[in-house]
């Protein structure tokens, strides 16, 4: 065989190794974090969950002490 040939099938041989080599790597890093995730998933504590502020109901700040029911709506 020639080797500019021979030369040519090998670096193709080596480029398409390193692309396998590195679409398992970003599979496996992937996969870990998809698994860190769950893991923290699964060891979170009501303590840890975000906690919505209150809302001022009016301008000034100040909070209704209660909210009345809304009338129920009919239609036209």
């Amino acid at each position: 065989m020639h080797p500019e040939i021979l030369r040519e099938l090998t670096a193709q041989r080596g480029r398409d190794l390193r692309e396998q080599a590195h679409r398992a790597h970003l599979a496996r890093t992937v996969s870990q974090g998809r698994r860190a995730i769950r893991r923290h998933a699964r060891h979170l504590d009501e303590d840890d969950a975000f906690v919505v502020p209150a809302i001022p109901d009016y301008v000034d700040g100040s909070f209704r002490s209660e909210a009345p029911v809304p009338a129920a709506r009919h239609a036209a």
